[in-house]
């Protein structure tokens, strides 16, 4: 077995070498080295179950062969140019994405993260409607540059002492005091009364379809057709944050068609490299016009994760990852429900396909993950109290992870000590 450094050693690294915010889950946390689709492997040789893909990232497994040949044979060949010069993979990248993006959104603008997506939707909403302001809504995240985290309404994510003033925020459609329905309707109402008062200030609403951060949070059906069109009416753009959401993760290639609109913008990351960097907001010909002055990213559209993101689009076509997020999500739902109706202290159980959020009303969050770690499963927690399990697992489990997860967990419930 290689030597490797060990956790006690990297820890101490990170004490010395990184920011004082750099933090890890579990108190003894294992030294991760290997993976292998759906399973990771820690310095000691132990194998997990990895039921959290890096916050929704490694949609097609770690690893996965088909990918790392795309990415290596990139690599080999040319690595880097950036986009002033006229490269291929960058371009047919677009034009898959034209194939995947819903309704008439096909043109795109390639970066490198989910911040600077969503920057960069922001910027152009406001080229496109010569408008300044934004809204936002409670509980949501949209990124670490000065404006999303403006636009972001999760108090340990909004570190900065002087926020920008241009974002405005309305009421969630969740409210955990009450009735999802009730919640959804108060939402909108806020939304349609700031619209009423200020008729012309707002370039654009940017959201989540499922907010992720704040507790796997999922509206009702109906919330977003209604808010498009109060949107509509005032000229305010929609953009719909799908850069946790996106790419096959709730049984839909993005997470707002689940809802049955098409935003006016779309932004995306995390899954899309399956691990390399690489993000993008995308939308139609008439508001991408708007965005004609000289611009560019210089590691967005990269080749090497343009060729790897054209692998995973492929991948996840071939292999039907939308309908086995969907299949394996509604198994594992099912599952959840039926321990929510056995131990009390399972407030809620939400999300679709492999996205799936159980919130708990006590303080074992933390107890639950480490005890899932000993038994072999890596499990993600969120929310605004950090008590929500989040089960966001790459798309290439199998039924048996899902049993193996249900099992794991009957198990650990039941030996909770209070």
């Amino acid at each position: 077995m290689k030597n490797y450094a060990g956790p006690e050693k990297l820890i101490e690294l990170k004490k010395q070498y990184l920011f004082p915010n750099a933090m890890h889950f579990y108190k003894n946390p294992p030294q991760l080295v290997r993976g292998e689709m759906q399973y990771l492997y820690d310095s000691n040789g132990k194998k997990y179950l990895d039921f959290f893909a890096g916050v929704s990232v490694m949609n097609c497994g770690h690893c996965n062969p088909v990918i790392v040949d795309a990415t290596i044979n990139q690599l080999k060949t040319l690595q880097h140019t950036t986009i002033i010069y006229l490269t291929e993979p960058m371009l047919r990248l677009a034009e898959k994405m034209a194939d995947v993006l819903p309704g008439d959104l096909k043109r795109t603008f390639f970066c490198t993260s989910g911040s600077e997506a969503n920057e960069g939707a922001l910027l152009l909403a406001r080229l496109h409607t010569n408008r300044k302001k934004f809204l936002t809504l409670e509980h949501s995240l949209h990124g670490r540059t000065h404006l999303t985290m403006s636009a972001t309404n999760i108090p340990m994510w909004r570190i900065d002492p002087f926020m920008s003033d241009d974002c405005v925020c309305i009421p969630s459609f969740y409210d955990s005091n009450k009735e999802l329905d009730q919640s959804a309707r108060e939402s909108l109402d806020a939304l349609e009364t700031i619209l009423e008062n200020n008729p012309e200030d707002f370039a654009a609403l940017i959201a989540e379809p499922i907010q992720g951060n704040g507790g796997i949070l999922t509206p009702p059906k109906w919330y977003f057709q209604e808010m498009k069109s109060l949107l509509e009416k005032y000229g305010v753009l929609f953009i719909a944050d799908e850069v946790q959401t996106g790419y096959a993760r709730t049984g839909k290639m993005f997470a707002i068609e689940n809802f049955d609109i098409v935003p006016d913008i779309l932004t995306s990351a995390k899954a899309l490299g399956n691990g390399l960097p690489i993000s993008t907001f995308s939308s139609n010909d008439s508001i991408a016009n708007a965005f004609n002055k000289p611009s560019a990213s210089t590691l967005g559209g990269n080749l090497v994760s343009s060729a790897t993101a054209i692998a995973v689009l492929d991948y996840m076509k071939e292999n039907n990852l939308c309908s086995k997020a969907k299949t394996l999500g509604n198994k594992l739902l099912d599952g959840l429900l039926k321990l929510k109706n056995k131990y009390d202290f399972i407030k809620d159980v939400r999300g679709y396909g492999l996205m799936l959020g159980m919130e708990l009303n006590n303080d074992k969050t933390d107890d639950i993950l480490e005890m899932l770690l000993e038994r072999g499963i890596i499990l993600g927690k969120n929310g605004l109290n950090r008590n929500v399990l989040a089960f966001q697992p790459p798309l290439v489990i199998e039924e048996s992870d899902v049993d193996f997860l249900l099992e794991n967990l009957e198990f650990v419930f039941s030996n909770l000590v209070y």
